[in-house]
């Protein structure tokens, strides 16, 4: 019996090499910030992450961002060293009211949200600006995570930090937006039901910003050596700073520092963000950055604390107001941890989505059938209804763009149902305005289009082109996205050799993020039973 124990442990110690290969974490071919060498560059997530709040437990740190109308929503990334980060979950499956995001809600949804972790406890608290504030909690930050509750309603409430104070009272601190409130600039602090899961009083005004710092938002709410702290930025997103404002009083007054700007740095802003402490001591400062087309990309900063004000950068002249920096050193938490990033490629074959897909509005469990017994994934032709274009079509697959330059290729088979005229399915570049390649069933068969919709969010009509007039089921599509968002498509009948698509396309922002890519399936009539497009991988090179 000792001689079999002692067999199963040699196995077992022969056999963890072969476990760690099998977990080996993604790297991306298109952006790492890891530099290998002790040190990384920003941004640390080069991908559309605005609003970023982020937290440690213990040895982890968790991320969460804004998600507006995409679903599932309010991703969760997870990082070690925060450096490296992956996603581990949503929280946000579907967004309430949920007849409300059964259509896309462009701009509207999720805006900015916090993360707390209390009495051994995940608050994520998320703002819509129009229904009001939500709660959300779980115990392990991967989910499950419970449904919203609603805790305060009201238009034009934003952007909600939680702060459990050391008497044991809570306090809720958030901004206004001006399209929905009828005023902006200003900062409110609420008291918080212990639970957190409803405010207590109107509230209290304890900052306004119009005079030094207009569109004041985003704040995050802390309390460090006696005094409360409010890390907001001001002044506009592409042109900001980050303000921080501090109180020995949880009402006020508050005194203001700008703690970083742009400065002689090409990182514009800097916007909202969050500041976390590692296990080390350590003091770190999370933030995006506007890059158009490209979305609110997340850099880390540097922090260090000087007569209880915080430095977020590099302070070269030593006046207490940094800029951020380009590389640095790792953070020290202790341990080297492996190179990783968010997927970005899928080959589907698993039995669930890849976590780096969202919808554009709420989703139906008709839309989609992981299909791993053929290595596939299999999205049915959904009806468009009253959409005028696909800007405004729900069921459109995307994820955000991961690198400045890259090439996104998939191989798909369509299979339309053959009774109907006008199903298609493809590769798409979505924002304001798109553009794609795919393959279209007509009366004569099965058509390879291009089409591009200019001004999509106006509710401007595609225009179309064909590339080939007969067409088989299978297909490779290509898009190759260079500096600047410029798109060129693509495209293979053999699998090998690629015929490019006349002109290019400049890729635009969406509403309040950037632009997506991704895979579409439709039909503009209604009948009994739909078609399919199997989609065999997904690759960004």
């Amino acid at each position: 019996m000792k001689r079999n124990r002692s067999y199963r442990c040699s196995l077992l110690l022969l056999l963890l090499p072969l476990c760690a290969s099998a977990q080996t974490p993604y790297v991306s071919k298109v952006w790492v910030a890891d530099q290998g060498n002790g040190s990384y560059k920003n941004p640390v997530l080069n991908a559309d992450y605005s609003d970023p709040d982020v937290i440690r437990v213990g040895a982890d740190f968790y991320l969460v961002s804004s998600s507006f109308e995409d679903m599932p929503g309010l991703p969760i990334l997870h990082s070690k060293d925060l450096v490296n980060w992956t996603i581990i979950g949503h929280a946000l499956p579907r967004q309430v009211p949920l007849a409300h995001f059964s259509v896309p809600r462009h701009g509207d949804g999720v805006w900015a949200p916090s993360l707390r972790y209390h009495n051994g406890r995940f608050y994520l608290y998320y703002p819509d600006p129009d229904f009001g504030i939500y709660l959300l909690t779980a115990t392990n930050a991967a989910g499950p995570w419970s449904e919203p509750v609603l805790v305060e309603a009201g238009k034009g409430l934003i952007d909600p930090c939680p702060l459990w104070d050391d008497d044991g009272r809570a306090y809720l601190v958030h901004g206004f937006a001006g399209s929905r409130a009828g005023i902006k600039s200003v900062i409110a602090v609420k008291r918080l039901s212990v639970d957190g899961t409803s405010v207590l009083d109107a509230g209290t005004l304890v900052y306004d910003g119009h005079d030094t710092d207009p569109t004041i938002e985003g704040p995050k709410f802390y309390k460090r050596n006696g005094y409360y702290y409010i890390f907001a930025p001001a002044g506009g997103v592409p042109t900001g700073w980050q303000l921080v404002l501090r109180s020995k009083h949880v009402y006020g007054p508050y005194e203001r520092k700008v703690v970083m700007d742009q400065g002689s740095s090409p990182v514009n802003g800097p916007h909202q963000g969050a500041w976390v402490t590692t296990q080390t001591g350590e003091d770190w400062f999370l933030h995006f950055q506007d890059k158009e087309a490209y979305g609110r990309v997340v850099h880390l900063q540097p922090m260090k604390w000087i007569k209880d004000w915080p430095v977020i950068g590099v302070d070269a002249d030593g006046d207490g107001k940094g800029e951020p920096v380009l590389t640095y050193r790792k953070p020290n938490v202790g341990l080297i941890w492996p190179v990783e990033t968010p997927v970005e490629s899928d080959e589907f074959n698993g039995p669930t989505l890849g976590m780096q897909w969202q919808w554009m509005s709420n989703p139906k469990a008709t839309w989609l059938y992981p299909y791993p017994a053929k290595g596939v994934l299999r999205l049915y032709s959904e009806p468009t209804d009253s959409a005028r274009n696909l800007w405004e079509t729900g069921s459109v697959l995307l994820q955000k763009f991961p690198a400045d330059q890259f090439s996104a290729t998939t191989k798909l088979h369509f299979a339309p149902n053959p009774k109907l005229e006008g199903e298609r399915c493809g590769l798409v570049i979505m924002g304001l305005s798109y553009a794609g390649i795919g393959l279209k069933q007509t009366k004569t068969g099965i058509q390879l289009v291009s089409f591009a919709a200019a001004d999509a969010g106006k509710g401007r009509p595609e225009t179309e082109t064909v590339l080939l007039q007969q067409a088989g089921p299978d297909v490779v599509l290509r898009v190759h996205v260079a500096a600047g968002g410029v798109c060129t498509f693509s495209y293979s009948v053999d699998g090998r050799s690629f015929t490019p698509v006349e002109g290019v396309f400049r890729a635009e922002v969406g509403k309040w993020k950037g632009a997506k890519m991704g895979l579409f399936c439709s039909r503009n009539t209604t009948t009994n039973d739909s078609g399919w497009a199997d989609i065999d991988w997904f690759r960004v090179d």
